[in-house]
């Protein structure tokens, strides 16, 4: 018969092969961070999907290239969007960074699934973060506006 080890038994060597024991509250405020940023992440997508879909007079269909480009030229919804995402991506690499520990039992395995985690995530806050700073909605070339760019472009 398998011994299941005790779960609130401190991490050392005897409860699993490489696992260490932890002297850190580190755990505890990963798990903190957990609650409250699930907390916080409902608030700014409650006001972001309710001023995206509710507020504008024509819902979804008001949802187009010039509502966004019109959104992000407020630097405000700029850092709005911007918390959205790095809370978001950081709510989840923690939620993932806990599964590893919990089901990664091979010490290779579970370094190597944290790195691309982290590769990931940080590829996706980097290109996330400069599509919101340097969305340009009127891209001109030479002065000239491009043909096919939304009317308020053309708008002097």
């Amino acid at each position: 018969m398998t011994a299941i080890a005790d779960p609130k038994a401190p991490r050392t060597r005897s409860n699993g092969p490489g696992r260490r024991a932890t002297r850190t509250n580190a755990e505890a405020a990963a798990w903190m961070f957990m609650r409250v940023s699930g907390i916080t992440l409902v608030v700014l997508l409650a006001v972001h999907l309710t001023s995206n879909l509710i507020v504008p007079e024509q819902g979804v269909r008001s949802l187009d290239f010039a509502f966004v480009a019109g959104k992000w030229s407020s630097f405000g919804w700029q850092l709005w969007d911007l918390a959205i995402l790095w809370l978001a991506m950081i709510h989840g690499g923690n939620g993932l960074r806990t599964i590893i520990n919990d089901y990664a039992h091979n010490n290779v395995v579970r370094l190597w699934c944290k790195v691309l985690v982290a590769v990931a995530f940080g590829a996706v806050v980097l290109l996330g973060t400069l599509v919101i700073f340097t969305f340009d909605p009127c891209p001109a070339i030479n002065g000239v506006v491009r043909p096919g760019s939304p009317s308020f472009c053309f708008a002097h």
